[in-house]
């Protein structure tokens, strides 16, 4: 095969072009600026080398129909892993169980302001699991909203079970409100109408201490080491804490976004990797979701 040597500016806009990482692209330098190149090699190891080449640009393509990413650490060994395509995303959703009543909700939803607040199906389906799969009885969530991932961790609950559902907002409390009354989960759903650390801190006074089995946390993103640090006081060992949106659109990884919210979460990110009281797992779904569970 012939293979055209490619100029250093030439691979810059390209992988400019592609939104790649700049690891991606010195790595890329490092690979072009070895003493042979693509024509004084014998066709197979040019082959080779010219694949690895598109697959660091593939790697970080913007392009829709990427099928896979891989890391730019050699160390992983060029693990390929799915990249979720608009139309891979709809065959995902097209698989989501979800209840009538939910999507009812999430399409009301939708047109409310905010909608971009509310889990996605497949997030929902996933808490829902998380409670059946830990026999979950006792419940917290922090940041309500319209109530979607809420009610789906309500269906879960056993008829016994409860859930304390704290929000801030009042009107979107009463959407909330609402499809708990219609789908009958009413009398499982305890609603805390304030800023859900007030709530928390008088749960732990009252006594509620290790006596939850799983607590969501959606809330407000710059609190979430407080809201997390109480958690660890209220719910029991071998229970489970998620936290939504640990990817943030992305924002963790862009250096240059130094905004308030985006530090707030990559601090409570890298202090949860060092947090020896739970163990954890980073799941790449929605806006990115950490499961932890205490130790």
């Amino acid at each position: 095969m012939h293979l055209a040597p490619l100029s250093l500016p030439q691979m810059a806009t390209s992988f400019a072009n592609s939104r790649c990482s700049a690891s991606a692209y010195q790595r890329a330098v490092v690979f072009l600026s070895k003493p042979q190149r693509f024509h004084s090699l014998s066709s197979r190891t040019a082959e080779s080398r010219f694949l690895k080449l598109n697959n660091l640009t593939r790697n970080c393509s913007s392009s829709p129909n990427a099928p896979f990413i891989v890391a730019d650490d050699d160390k992983y060994g060029n693990k390929q892993v799915i990249s979720i395509t608009p139309r891979l995303y709809d065959y995902i959703l097209a698989n989501v169980r979800e209840p009538q009543i939910l999507r009812q909700l999430r399409e009301e939803t939708a047109n409310i302001r905010g909608s971009q607040m509310q889990v996605s199906p497949d997030q929902a389906q996933l808490l829902a699991m998380l409670v059946q799969i830990l026999g979950a009885e006792r419940c917290i969530e922090l940041g309500v909203y319209t109530g979607y991932s809420s009610l789906a961790i309500a269906l879960a609950l056993p008829e016994s079970g409860c859930l304390v559902a704290c929000e801030r907002d009042a009107r979107s409390l009463e959407v909330a409100k609402k499809y708990y009354e219609v789908a009958g989960v009413s009398h499982k759903v305890i609603v805390k109408h304030g800023l859900a650390a007030d709530a928390l801190k008088s749960m732990i006074l009252s006594g509620e201490a290790c006596s939850y089995d799983f607590a969501f946390i959606d809330a407000e993103k710059r609190m979430n080491q407080e809201y997390f640090e109480l958690l660890l006081q209220l719910v029991r060992v071998g229970g489970v804490i998620v936290i939504d949106n640990v990817l943030w659109h992305g924002k963790v990884v862009e250096p240059l976004v130094n905004d308030a919210k985006t530090v707030s979460i990559r601090n409570f990110n890298r202090n949860l990797m060092a947090d020896k009281h739970v163990s954890i797992s980073m799941v790449p779904i929605g806006d990115g979701m950490t499961i932890c569970r205490k130790r």
